[in-house]
């Protein structure tokens, strides 16, 4: 009596296109993004119509499509909708670029939450407010310049003959604490307006967020996301390990290099543009994974989640807490603290911690 294996049906398709080239696509995963997708749509447009100012979601849409009054263009396409595309832009920066550290370091707390990135960028900011009083733009380039510093030497410092997981983190954990303490050398050293501005930024916070702050994001996304989709593969198949993917024509080193510099981009650009806002790297890629029950980084499903999350993130501190609006980098923290404290347990449950 001979037995055959049963595969889910409709879990993956091949799709053929006329000149012979041939796709293989994950429904679920496909469904998954579209439905985040939908999701952080319907979510921004709730948020463009949350405020002091309240309106409708059809009137938001009639705006958008250019057929509201004055009061609603000005509100909508001036006011709210750059700092909800902010947001957007944001959450999947941190989304991707925490997928593709979580891949290449094969541990579930490599993000850059725990790496130091952050911190980087932070001490990078607060060298600029502190000891420049540098304007907003001058603060965000110094974010920017210390995310890259601060993951030149992690990935300079976690190298030995490649670059490898837990050595990744480790080196990661301990610049994270160097990081921690300049900046707290820092807000020592300044005076009492230039520390008050500098608590304000380190929470994080989509807050007075302009089109100045689009532009830039939008254009690094359009050169980085396709440059870490062309390499998805690659990262795939780096899972069965270094050896494996060499022989089977990966150029391990130059994969690795070009998707952490990659991360490293996204995660300091998102830093510049809204502060140091925790846990979206750290939370998103593990929740799309869940969603999608599928192997491999899950690149655009830990992108959609990103954004979705900062979005849903961003409405919560406006809407739950009165007039007493919060940053929207206090919710990320509360409920990423949350979800970290269960991750541990649950990675010491199944002994890999």
């Amino acid at each position: 009596m001979s037995s055959a294996v049963k595969k889910p049906r409709g879990a993956t398709r091949a799709l053929r296109t006329p000149g012979g080239l041939s796709v293989r696509v994950d429904l679920r995963a496909f469904l998954v993004v579209a439905a985040l997708l939908v999701a952080a749509l319907a979510a921004s447009v709730l948020l463009i119509g949350t405020g002091d100012f309240p309106i409708a979601a059809g009137d938001v849409l009639r705006t958008l499509a250019g057929n509201g009054d004055a009061g609603q263009e000005f509100i909508v396409n001036e006011l709210r909708l750059p700092r909800v595309l902010v947001g957007l832009l944001v959450g999947a920066s941190l989304g991707l670029g925490g997928a593709l550290f979580q891949a290449v370091s094969r541990n579930p707390l490599g993000s850059p939450d725990v790496l130091g990135l952050g911190q980087g960028a932070t001490a990078g900011a607060l060298t600029v407010i502190v000891l420049m009083s540098g304007s907003a733009g001058q603060v965000a380039a110094g974010a920017l310049i210390g995310g890259l510093v601060t993951g030149a030497a992690i990935y300079l410092l976690a190298w030995k003959r490649g670059v490898h997981g837990y050595r990744l983190v480790l080196v990661g954990i301990g610049v994270s604490a160097v990081a921690t303490a300049v900046n707290g050398y820092l807000l020592t050293k300044a005076d009492l307006v230039d520390a008050s501005r500098a608590v304000v930024w380190m929470t994080g916070s989509l807050s007075g967020r302009g089109w100045e702050q689009v532009w830039p994001l939008l254009w690094l996304c359009v050169v980085l996301v396709p440059l870490v989709l062309a390499n998805a593969r690659g990262l795939r198949m780096m899972e069965m390990g270094d050896d494996v993917s060499n022989a089977l024509g990966v150029r391990v080193e130059r994969v690795r290099l070009v998707l952490m510099v990659a991360a490293v981009l996204l995660t300091a650009s998102a830093t510049a543009a809204a502060g140091p806002i925790s846990f979206v790297a750290l939370t998103a890629p593990q929740l799309a994974r869940r969603l999608t029950r599928s192997p491999g980084p899950n690149l655009p499903a830990s992108l959609c989640m990103g954004a979705a999350l900062l979005v849903v993130a961003d409405w919560v501190s406006q809407r739950l807490f009165g007039a007493d609006q919060l940053p929207v980098g206090v919710v990320t923290g509360v409920v990423g603290g949350v979800y970290l404290l269960w991750l541990l347990v649950t990675e010491r449950r199944a002994g890999r911690i």
